[in-house]
């Protein structure tokens, strides 16, 4: 092999490890856990609970777990007024769905979801359930009132 065959085949090869590392370091992403305050119609959530660090850096999504949901809601955050609920029942047969990086993976069957609940591969036919996400100025209201 000559030398700009070399070179060329080896950029190749390093630039695919560094995409492929990437992808993996983003799953790899811990999940944050918080408890959100249940009220009448909803569940309130502090922006706050998206910040990592004093360096202004922001979480993608966080998971809320209570104990009086059937089932964990997973919240991501797009922009400072942009976030989507989703509820972590698979809709294929009901298993809880795990939160990978900006996607969502039943482990039951295999079903995947993109982080706005729309499935990219069965053997789910339907979308995640989803819930309205109010911005107020220090918190985030999900009306469980409501389907998105």
């Amino acid at each position: 092999m000559d030398r700009r065959n070399f070179i060329r085949s080896s950029c190749v090869s390093c630039l695919s490890a560094t995409f492929f590392s990437s992808a993996i370091l983003t799953a790899c992403t811990p999940t944050l856990y918080i408890n959100g305050k249940l009220d009448n119609d909803g569940l309130i959530v502090d922006k706050d609970q998206f910040k990592v660090g004093n360096k202004g850096s922001y979480a993608s999504f966080i998971v809320v777990r209570n104990e009086n949901l059937l089932f964990p809601i997973c919240i991501y955050r797009f922009s400072e007024n942009e976030y989507s609920a989703l509820w972590l029942k698979c809709a294929h047969q009901g298993a809880e769905v795990n939160v990978v990086g900006d996607m969502l993976q039943c482990p039951a069957h295999g079903s995947e979801y993109n982080n706005r609940g729309v499935v990219t591969n069965g053997p789910a036919v339907s979308n995640l359930r989803t819930f309205p996400v109010v911005v107020r100025k220090t918190e985030l209201f999900i009306d469980l009132r409501k389907q998105s």
